[in-house]
């Protein structure tokens, strides 16, 4: 198991799943390219949902969302509801690195069917803003 793995995740790595319908790499759903995203879920609304819990997590220098912004590398969700998250900062010097990966263990917990949530803060690869969505480069001015 890598650094970057939660270790509390107990079973194989699962394939991606569909998204609001749409496959992973579909340009129609806006998900930044670092993203992983899978789910073993019974319930298939679980992973849309939990990305929209996220999405609710604001960085406060930057006014984006912390998934479009692509500080969220991987969510995993068991077939238990188990959600394990491996995220970034945009540095290592980031003045909410204290704060911010708990506000994303509290946005996935508080969503129906989420048993329970790891976060794992990963330095690997670096943030940049490649990693940001599109729609994201697009409101910063970023092309």
């Amino acid at each position: 198991m890598s650094s970057t793995e939660s270790e509390t995740t107990e079973t194989e790595p699962m394939d991606p799943v569909d998204v609001a319908g749409e496959s992973e790499t579909s340009s129609a759903t806006d998900h930044p390219p670092s993203v992983r995203l899978a789910s073993a879920a019974p319930d298939e609304t679980l992973l849309e949902r939990v990305v929209a819990g996220v999405r609710g997590v604001y960085d406060p220098e930057i006014p984006l969302n912390i998934y479009d912004l692509g500080l969220i590398y991987r969510i995993d969700i068991t077939e238990e509801g188990k959600v394990a998250i491996d995220m970034t900062l945009t540095s290592p010097m980031c003045p909410v690195a204290e704060s911010l990966p708990g506000e994303v263990e509290m946005a996935a917990r508080g969503v129906d069917g989420v048993f329970d949530v790891a976060i794992e803060l990963v330095w690997d690869p670096p943030w940049g803003p490649e990693v940001m969505s599109e729609a994201a480069r697009l409101e910063l001015g970023i092309f």
